[in-house]
């Protein structure tokens, strides 16, 4: 997910790693964490990958060091696109993450792509809630029946992902109108 977001800052403007850190620190520290330890080898996979390039960045005013510059190249945004439309197979705890850090870049992808991933999302939300309140309940129900904050946990997790799957209904119910607003437009 670092990588999905990395290539999504760059294809909003080339930065240095440095500031690529800080925005992804100030917009994405709730979803992922950021390290120095993990920016710069991912940037120098990404350059070897020819998914981004370095550019002659201006000489600083002294004592700032010269720093490089990263741009994300065509196959990196046509890399980047495939990243954010793919559904990969992963962890409930993951797949929200991942769906946050897509979100974040909506902006920059058409509105029949934001309508699907919004779906596909609001899917495995009800999905999930059918897991947690089916037939079947939860184990955490059983084994753990004595132990209120297990069981308070549990109910955090149920009341947060009804809240999730209100909040995707909202969105979603938006860009259809969108969708609809622009379509009768276009037939004007």
């Amino acid at each position: 997910m670092l990588e999905l977001a990395t290539l999504g800052l760059l294809t909003h403007k080339p930065l240095h790693g440095y500031r690529l850190k800080q925005q992804l620190e100030q917009f994405m520290s709730g979803w992922i964490s950021v390290n120095y330890g993990s920016i710069y080898p991912l940037l120098r996979r990404l350059e070897r990958d020819g998914l981004v390039q370095t550019l002659p960045a201006p000489k600083p005013p002294a004592p700032e060091p010269r720093r490089k510059v990263y741009a994300i190249t065509p196959e990196g945004q046509q890399y980047w696109r495939e990243q954010i439309l793919d559904h990969p197979y992963e962890s409930w705890v993951n797949s929200r993450t991942r769906f946050m850090v897509k979100f974040f870049f909506f902006e920059q992808i058409a509105p029949i792509e934001r309508v699907q991933l919004l779906e596909h999302r609001l899917a495995a939300c009800r999905r999930q809630l059918e897991v947690w309140t089916g037939q079947g309940k939860s184990w955490i129900i059983r084994d753990y029946a004595d132990n209120p904050y297990a069981q308070q946990v549990r109910q955090w997790d149920l009341d947060n992902l009804h809240l999730e799957i209100q909040w995707l209904e909202k969105n979603l119910a938006q860009e259809q109108q969108m969708q609809q607003a622009e379509s009768i437009e276009s037939q004007i």
